[in-house]
């Protein structure tokens, strides 16, 4: 999070952006950007599009028509996860009390940094090349902290004297630190004393 670029207006990513999808067409795409997040951390920068669209299960023909330029793609398939990620809070505010909400949604975000991490050569050549692939992925992660805190606060099940801020900011430093799939176990037990340091003593 901390190390997004400035905000700036949403590029379209493909052709025809502006138009309904049909609902096969949003299938496939969907698996497209699926795909890329995944051989792009896989592969890096240097990954085959070929490769994509065999794990996407979709032609070349296809991938090609939606993202014209390996430039598009990359900077779709980390929007898409950032959309994951935000899209997934009134889902889980729906779904259980609000405490375990922001519980399950800081696992996702796990999700999301291992995903940026791995994709982050591919990221950093299209910053290079004077694209902006993070577009308002801060703020959109921001307003996704706010509602579950604020939800947690109507709920009483956290403090109020901390801000959003403050645990963007911690969820930030564990980004940072124990980001590789390989420390996933410690990165969990970090936001558990993190969420833990949240709660209203009783």
């Amino acid at each position: 999070m901390t190390q997004d670029a400035p905000d700036a207006p949403d590029a379209l990513d493909a052709p025809d952006a502006r138009r309904p999808l049909r609902a096969d067409a949003r299938r496939n795409r969907d698996k497209i950007l699926t795909a890329a997040a995944r051989v792009f951390a896989e592969e890096g920068l240097d990954a085959h599009l070929e490769r994509i669209a065999k794990v996407a299960g979709v032609g070349s023909a296809t991938l090609y028509r939606n993202f014209p330029t390996r430039e598009a793609l990359i900077e779709a398939a980390y929007r898409n996860e950032v959309a994951r990620l935000c899209d997934a809070v009134p889902e889980l505010l729906a779904a259980q009390p609000p405490y375990e909400a922001l519980r399950a949604w800081t696992r996702l975000f796990l999700d999301y940094v291992s995903a940026k991490l791995g994709m982050a050569d591919a990221l950093r050549a299209l910053a290079a090349a004077g694209e902006n692939p993070y577009g308002r992925s801060r703020d959109m992660i921001q307003d996704a902290v706010t509602a579950l805190m604020d939800a947690c606060v109507a709920d009483g099940a956290i403090r109020a004297d901390i801000g959003p801020a403050d645990l963007s900011a911690a969820l930030a430093g564990i980004a940072l630190t124990s980001a590789r799939p390989d420390q996933r176990e410690q990165a969990e037990r970090l936001l558990d004393l993190t969420l833990d340091g949240l709660t209203v003593r009783r």
